[in-house]
């Protein structure tokens, strides 16, 4: 009989934080942040990510692994696991490789790859869902979610070691947002993880359509279960989907915004040429911009982006650690209000302070 996920508290003391519970006896606590981990190539190798960083955990694509034939052979044959594999035994979670079969047919079967995952002993495993963009127009997002519930029931059973991530999908239709969410309860999933939502909140921090699923989604499920943002990884906006009701987070942003030659703050990201927005800043207790953030730049334009992406990943976690000592509380709106001060002053046309504004009046209707 797997273990009863714990009950939230609305408001977590320091000494009563939320956790979540592993089939392997593992206690994480929330909020937590998960790292994709890439086995063909990093910017921050994962050897020193607990040490240097303070990983408590990270997000491998399955799919991949799936894919090396001699590795499944090992993984039959000797029982190999994924932490061994890693060489690193914190909290693991895999993902099934749906997003790439949002660009090409993947010749997966859905029992397949779930199987595989509960092999490696993930801690939490993921369905081959399917990815749902904003275009789909309501008839193709409608048998994306039917299809994507019969596979969540299917892959259930087969969870005997892992927890099952129950995938919320329905595009950009509100109403259906909320029938795959019923299908999932009726399931009787114990972990939400809502699905496509990446393009909806790298619209210029627009928290409109991201804010309202993610806040109902917990209004919906209560405090018990945890809630899980796919793809979220920018440090100015995690507060607030924490605010919302999210408890996990997982991205390569750290290393896809030091390729694209960003800065990661708690308040945006920066390029080169904004580095003035910094000088009213606090002063950044990052050991990697220790000689300031300018020789990130210079190493980053040179072809050596690793500091700049390991400075990104120590904002990512900070932020999260942050999150953690405020908790739901007074003193996180209070930080909220600080965070979209600053974040408004250096970007006036961002939309996050208006649209946060707006989902705070229409929970008040």
């Amino acid at each position: 009989m797997p273990p009863t996920p714990p009950a939230f508290p609305t408001e977590p003391t320091p000494t009563e934080r939320p956790r979540l519970q592993t089939r392997r006896g593992l206690a994480v606590e929330l909020p937590l942040f998960l790292p994709v981990y890439d086995r063909r190539g990093s910017l921050v190798p994962i050897d020193g990510w607990d040490e240097t960083f303070g990983v408590e955990g990270c997000i491998c694509n399955a799919f991949f692994l799936y894919k090396d034939r001699a590795l499944r052979r090992r993984i039959r044959d000797e029982g190999t696991t994924l932490d061994q594999l890693l060489g690193y035994d914190g909290f693991l979670m895999t993902d099934s490789g749906a997003f790439q079969g949002f660009s090409g047919k993947l010749y997966l079967k859905n029992k397949k790859i779930v199987a595989f995952q509960d092999a490696l002993r993930a801690d939490v495993i993921s369905p081959l869902d399917l990815v749902t963009p904003p275009g789909d127009k309501r008839t193709d997002a409608t048998w994306k979610l039917e299809r994507t519930l019969e596979r969540i029931a299917e892959a259930k059973p087969l969870a005997q070691h892992a927890i099952l991530a129950g995938v919320q999908q329905g595009g950009r239709f509100h109403d259906l947002r909320t029938r795959s969410l019923d299908g999932l309860l009726e399931i009787g999933i114990e972990y939400l993880a809502l699905g496509s939502l990446v393009p909806f909140f790298n619209r210029n921090h627009d928290l409109g359509f991201v804010g309202r699923v993610t806040r109902e989604a917990r209004r919906a499920v209560g405090e018990a279960l945890p809630i899980h943002i796919y793809g979220a990884g920018d440090p100015v906006e995690l507060p607030f989907f924490y605010a919302l009701g999210a408890d996990i987070f997982d991205s390569a942003s750290y290393g896809h915004y030091a390729q694209g030659g960003w800065y990661m703050t708690p308040w945006g990201a920066v390029r080169r040429e904004q580095l003035h927005l910094l000088a009213d800043a606090p002063s950044c207790a990052s050991p990697f911009s220790a000689d300031g953030p300018a020789a990130l730049f210079d190493a980053a334009e040179a072809g050596d982006p690793e500091g700049l992406a390991c400075h990104n990943l120590w904002t990512i976690l900070d932020t999260v650690r942050r999150l953690r000592r405020l908790g739901r509380t007074a003193d996180l709106e209070a930080h909220l209000d600080r965070v979209l001060a600053r974040h408004q002053a250096w970007f006036p046309d961002s939309e996050l302070e208006s649209s946060w504004r707006r989902l705070n009046e229409q929970s008040r209707d």
